[in-house]
């Protein structure tokens, strides 16, 4: 009688501990290596870089008011530079944001004066105006598909004759009328142009406004889905709008806040001097630009931060008024920020490949 023969079962023998293979994705990399990841760490480290070198080349930078004068002229560049590298994140950039903060302060400068009326008029409409050239370089990229390149060279060109020719129309002048004895103008130059003393050092309240937006930026972009958004239409277009991101949404208001910062900056100005200058802004866009890069934005977009552009606009600030202080030709200024430029951009190619390599 033929008999079945039954097989014992396989008994998996547990490997020892501390033999598993970890493959590419448990693989848990250095803490300097996910450090390195981050966009702005690049940044910072070259603003540490500079920072120390003008110490030791410029003695004065050590002083207390020098310090709070070179975080003053970062201050002008970093409120513009953090809209500008949340466009940038969102694959989109704005070559007309120089003349557009010029643009603002005339508005507000010639309409309260013109029409005699409280400062506050001016500042209100020319927030509307600053909004509505976002919106219109937004609207047009989106609708037309053209390069935001483009398009905003065109509003580029506009507006900077545009600001030419309609102030010398208005006030006979390239320049704007004096508002300083205008009604409503201290209670904005407070909230625009204040000098607040701290420790017995004037510092400008405009400080305080470039660190408060990097802080709601940074939050927006890390804990909102508008963030998530930013990054997706940045990253791709079509996958974002394939699963249901707000695309034309996401790019115009974008482009509405590049215009918010030039309203900002713009009232500074103004409310700085009393006056503008029309045919000032030219060449400031790529000033903006560059910090957001320096910060570790790429021009594909899709990557970057809220902090890194203010360890950027520091850099340019810094570099600024280093020159001054170690008495050195200023001439040498925008050498010495493509200097800057490319090696920031070099570093942070560095940074990238080193914290993807295993």
């Amino acid at each position: 009688m033929g008999m079945s023969q039954q097989s014992a079962p396989a008994v998996a023998t547990p490997p020892a501990p501390g033999s598993q293979e970890k493959d590419g994705r448990t693989a848990q990399r250095p803490l300097a290596l996910r450090l390195l990841a981050r966009p702005e760490v690049g940044v910072f480290l070259g603003a540490v870089a500079v920072y120390v070198f003008f110490l030791v080349a410029a003695p004065p930078v050590r002083e207390a008011s020098s310090m709070a004068n070179i975080l003053y002229q970062s201050s002008t560049i970093g409120i513009m530079a953090i809209p500008v590298a949340l466009l940038m994140i969102g694959g989109e950039f704005d070559l007309s944001a120089g003349v557009a903060v010029v643009t603002s302060a005339l508005t507000a400068s010639m309409l309260a004066y013109q029409l005699s009326m409280n400062v506050w008029v001016g500042v209100i409409a020319a927030l509307v105006v600053s909004l509505a050239i976002g919106a219109l370089n937004g609207w047009l990229v989106v609708r037309t598909g053209l390069p935001s390149f483009l398009i905003t060279l065109g509003s580029f060109l506009i507006l900077q004759g545009v600001n030419l020719a309609v102030t010398k129309l208005v006030t006979g002048n390239v320049a704007t009328d004096d508002i300083s004895n205008m009604d409503g103008f201290n209670q904005v130059k407070s909230i625009f142009a204040s000098t607040v003393t701290i420790g017995g050092v004037d510092v400008k309240i405009t400080i305080f406004w470039w660190l408060f937006f990097a802080a709601v930026a940074t939050w927006v972009l890390l804990r909102t889905r508008y963030g998530n958004w930013i990054f997706a239409v940045g990253g791709n277009k079509d996958s974002a709008r394939a699963v249901g991101v707000p695309v034309n949404f996401t790019k115009i208001s974008l482009f509405m806040l590049v215009g918010f910062g030039a309203w900002f900056v713009g009232m500074h100005q103004l409310f700085s001097f009393n006056t503008v200058q029309s045919g000032e802004g030219v060449g400031q866009e790529l000033i903006y630009i560059s910090a957001a890069v320096i910060g570790g934005c790429l021009l594909t977009g899709g990557a970057g931060s809220a902090i890194g552009p203010v360890f950027g606009a520091f850099m340019f600030g810094m570099v600024q008024q280093g020159i001054v202080y170690a008495g050195w030709n200023p001439d040498w200024f925008k050498a010495f920020l493509g200097v800057m430029l490319l090696g920031a951009v070099m570093i942070n190619l560095w940074v990238q490949r080193t914290a993807t390599r295993r």
